[in-house]
């Protein structure tokens, strides 16, 4: 069985932006971001970049590696589903007798 973890920003969205009951333009000025960037990132359009982070940490009270695990994560997740490893081949690398 894969597993198919969430996008981070619907977590973002789900957990933390609508508990804080703001609009986009508001969070996006807390994070000194641009609006369609934050927008973006919150409707699932876009990933969390590492920029974006350190700043949801600082928001947030969390960390950085909180985010980037999140979005690395779901990265992965699709790149597994996505990849065509048909013609990929695997490395022999030669044992050295010490």
């Amino acid at each position: 069985m894969m597993f198919n973890p969430p996008h981070p920003g619907g977590v973002l969205k789900r957990r933390y932006f609508d508990q804080l009951q703001i609009s986009v333009s508001e969070f996006a000025e807390m994070l000194d971001m641009a609006r369609p960037s934050v927008s973006n990132v919150l409707n699932e359009k876009a990933g969390i970049s590492p920029t974006m982070a350190v700043k949801l940490a600082k928001v947030f009270e969390t960390s950085p590696e909180l985010w980037l695990n999140m979005q690395t994560a779901y990265d992965l997740a699709k790149a597994k589903k996505r990849v065509n490893l048909t013609n990929v081949r695997t490395a022999v690398i030669p044992v050295i007798a010490s």
